[in-house]
């Protein structure tokens, strides 16, 4: 596979690339930037990573840490074409040869700013169609998906919606999963963290804590356990729902099986520690946590959403229905009851992350449309005047 990584870079080895994101807090969307960014800037292919002015400062943490130059934008209104004139402008002045951007409201400015910097813009969605809600949003993303030299979404779920949602080609979009890198399992430490006793069963999850992360109904699932399970739910990830999610295990009388770690960067201790890894989400494209508990060797459930179950493929894992709290805690509790199954479930999980959600596959495949791109004559129509870009109502 790095063989394959290395002749794809080869191809563009020297192109400067920017990449575009409309957050700079820690998400899946903002992890495969700061990850696909350091791979093609080791690859021989420069790049400038351009982040909201004033924001948190997590991505820009990461994408340093990779030797990534950042750049940070104002955007300080729904509809602003100051933006779009300082967005090409900032193209032009770092030599930029090809946009990345990712998600909705930097597809929409950033396929503008590339039109009027005459250089090649490429898009990816990640699993939110924020877009879909309102006809403005859907007139200005298919401006910008028709705008643009390629365009990815990282399911075929993702990809079947946008094509309906845009009226645009079957060929139009192309599905690239996201890939994330394999790392050692370290020495774990969470059930003496928690001080959990040897015989407690740790059931974990990673995510922020957003009502679409379905968290909620593992709780639910939690409190209908048997109670020789002596099962703990472990969740780590921030947001809004933090007290909501507390005060419904109070409710149900789990609080004490409850543990929420708030956002943690040593996801793989939390995994090495975990008896099963579930992801409840009620709507996804392809989570990078899920990836990395199938590189893990964990034992995954999962919600039949978006790619999980092309994921989970082959016994990888085992789907429930989103929502579905009683079908969620009947599979937890058997597969706590059954050791053997579990470690056959993570076998082929790893082996299944292996061979198709390695981040070299991930970049050799994005190193391959930006070769594609490059080597288009004309790829970006040059006109004297531009285009009126519809705002993308907030």
């Amino acid at each position: 596979m790095a063989r394959m990584t290395a002749g794809a870079m080869e191809e563009i080895r020297g192109a400067r690339i920017a990449h575009l994101i409309e957050t700079d807090g820690p998400g899946g969307a903002e992890r495969v930037v700061a990850e696909m960014a350091g791979a093609f800037a080791a690859g021989g292919c420069p790049g400038v990573a351009f982040l909201p002015r004033n924001r948190e400062g997590w991505l820009s943490r990461e994408l340093a840490a990779v030797g990534v130059q950042v750049e940070h934008y104002r955007l300080d209104r729904p509809f602003s074409p100051r933006c779009v004139r300082e967005m090409a402008a900032a193209f032009r002045a770092h030599r930029i040869d090809i946009a990345h951007s990712h998600e909705f409201t930097m597809a929409i400015y950033n396929a503008w700013a590339a039109r009027r910097a005459r250089i090649p813009h490429i898009i990816t969605m990640h699993g939110s169609r924020y877009y879909a809600a309102r006809l403005q949003r859907r007139i200005a993303m298919r401006f910008a998906v028709t705008s643009s030299s390629g365009v990815v979404a990282v399911s075929h779920d993702l990809a079947a919606h946008m094509r309906r949602d845009l009226h645009v080609r079957h060929a139009a979009i192309d599905v690239i999963p996201n890939g994330v890198r394999a790392r050692p399992l370290p020495h774990p430490t969470l059930r003496r963290e928690l001080g959990l006793a040897p015989d407690d069963r740790v059931i974990l999850a990673v995510g922020n804590l957003y009502p679409v992360k379905g968290h909620l109904h593992l709780i639910e699932a939690l409190a209908l356990l048997p109670a020789g399970a002596r099962a703990h739910v472990v969740i780590a990830g921030r947001g809004a729902l933090a007290a909501e999610l507390e005060a419904r295990a109070a409710s149900l009388g789990v609080q004490a099986r409850l543990h929420l770690l708030g956002l943690r960067a040593d996801i793989p201790n939390l995994l090495a520690d975990a008896d099963l890894f579930v992801h409840p989400s009620l709507a996804e494209g392809l989570p990078l946590a899920l990836l990395e508990a199938m590189f893990a060797g964990r034992a995954i459930v999962a919600s039949d959403v978006g790619e999980i179950g092309g994921a989970l493929g082959g016994g990888a894992g085992v789907l429930v229905p989103a929502g579905d709290a009683p079908a969620l805690a009947a599979c937890m509790a058997r597969l706590l009851d059954a050791p053997l199954e579990v470690r056959a479930l993570g076998a082929a999980a790893a082996r299944r992350a292996a061979s198709a959600y390695g981040l070299d596959s991930m970049v050799a495949r994005y190193a391959r449309i930006y070769g594609n791109v490059l080597s288009r004559p004309g790829d970006v129509r040059r006109t004297a005047s531009e285009p009126a870009l519809p705002a993308p109502a907030s």
